[in-house]
């Protein structure tokens, strides 16, 4: 038995600033282990108030025995699964170098989101794949990494919100989505939900989906499809997507996800559409997604300068922040320059002016008509949301300058969502 457990092993454990709590109980829907905290950090993350903290505390635990790939270990009890493999030499990862980010090593995980939405991290625990991340290790738990053995394992994540849409995202054709809301209301496509994110938005604007993933069942890709084309036939519409949360993070689910969905919607007429923020999307995801049967894809982009962009997606690393952001934009440029005559390609771009100055969004305008001046750009009136309620709401005014600041910069088809409905073409 290999012991990786010390007197005086520092572990994080979650605790209540009573001061900023508003006692709202989210933090105890999404907790995987009431009775003994495993510091996963999700109740930190999700608590829209910032009224959890995880704080390191030195302490002597029991030791439990587990077998990872049929070796045994003993580890301290009280901690994921994913700290558990951390401890005994495995390496985990929220992002990998571009070029490698979809390869990795037998000794590598990637876990992407921590909350338990995505599944990236899952590997297989007493038989079932299970996310590492958010998942207690205890006693005699048996744990295989092998990256064949969890190929053969059916791909699951979570998601929900199975429904109609009415305004569509940010990779809808704006001669789809509806000029004002409330009139001649109708769906345009239905749409899913993926949970989990790579960011920390204080703007997310679904997070209590996104940071929610305890409390719905995970999916397989043949079962979320299936969902999907039911509230295709349901609605009568043939536009199909998937939003988050962030949709990427679980590459091989994505992929599977949507070849199933192709082949359950043959017909012509089918619109397989992905949103996403693009922080992990490399070159050669965009040509499986392509490959995979997307027809739509809409891609955001959360700034220009590395400041701006760690403001709006709470990304406190730089260096990690600075890697998301240059992948984002090599993202939308090879979208831009490669993929604008096989897909629809729709770029989004975040407004509030606490948040992005207008000259910043003259100049993402500029960059992106660089490569694209005809693809269709569409500025989000970014509002209170989340933990920050602070924030005053763009008017229509405000995002009508913006418009005429995107069109200025060289881009041609702009379109702007404001509180009464979107102004474009």
């Amino acid at each position: 038995i290999k012991k990786h457990c010390i007197d005086g092993m520092k572990f994080k454990v979650a605790r209540r600033k009573t001061e900023k709590c508003k006692e709202c109980g989210f933090c105890a829907l999404i907790c995987p282990s009431h009775d003994n905290c495993i510091g996963c950090g999700a109740c930190v993350d999700a608590c829209p108030y910032e009224a959890r903290v995880l704080e390191e505390i030195s302490e002597r635990r029991k030791e439990i025995k587990i077998k990872v790939n049929h070796e045994r270990y003993e580890v301290p009890g009280g901690i994921t699964v994913l700290r558990a493999l951390e401890l005994i030499g495995f390496t985990t990862l929220p992002f990998k170098d571009e070029k490698g980010m979809w390869e990795l090593s037998e000794t590598e995980i990637l876990a992407p989101c921590r909350t338990g939405g995505c599944w990236s991290c899952a590997v297989i625990i007493n038989g079932n794949l299970k996310p590492s991340c958010v998942t207690p290790a205890e006693e005699g738990m048996e744990i295989i990494t092998d990256k064949d053995a969890i190929e053969k394992k059916e791909p699951k994540r979570v998601v929900s919100g199975f429904q109609g849409h009415a305004v569509g995202g940010v990779g809808t054709p704006y001669w789809i989505k509806p000029r004002t809301l409330g009139l001649g209301f109708r769906f345009i496509e239905v749409a899913c939900f993926s949970h989990g994110c790579i960011l920390r938005c204080p703007t997310c604007q679904n997070w209590e989906i996104t940071y929610s993933a305890l409390e719905e069942e995970p999916l397989s890709p043949v079962e979320a499809a299936r969902l999907v084309s039911y509230e295709r036939r349901r609605f009568g519409v043939d536009r199909m997507a998937i939003s988050g949360g962030e949709s990427t993070l679980n590459r091989r689910w994505l992929l599977e996800y949507l070849k199933e969905l192709k082949r359950l919607n043959r017909d012509k007429k089918a619109r397989l559409h992905v949103d996403t923020n693009a922080v992990v999307l490399t070159e050669d995801y965009i040509d499986a997604l392509y490959l995979a049967g997307a027809t739509d894809i809409g891609a955001d982009v959360k700034g220009l300068e590395l400041d701006t962009f760690a403001e709006i997606t709470g990304i406190k690393d730089r260096e990690f922040a600075k890697k998301l952001l240059n992948t984002e934009w090599k993202a939308i440029k090879y979208l831009g320059e490669n993929y604008s005559d096989k897909m629809f390609v729709g770029i989004g771009i975040p407004y509030n002016e606490a948040l992005v100055s207008l000259d910043e969004i003259y100049k993402i305008g500029e960059r992106i008509a660089g490569w694209s001046s005809d693809v269709q750009v569409c500025a989000l009136d970014y509002r209170p949301a989340f933990r920050r309620m602070d924030l005053k709401k763009p008017s229509y005014l405000d995002m009508l300058k913006v418009k005429e600041v995107l069109e200025g910069s060289g881009l041609r088809c702009v379109i702007c969502q404001t509180e009464f409905g979107r102004i474009g073409p």
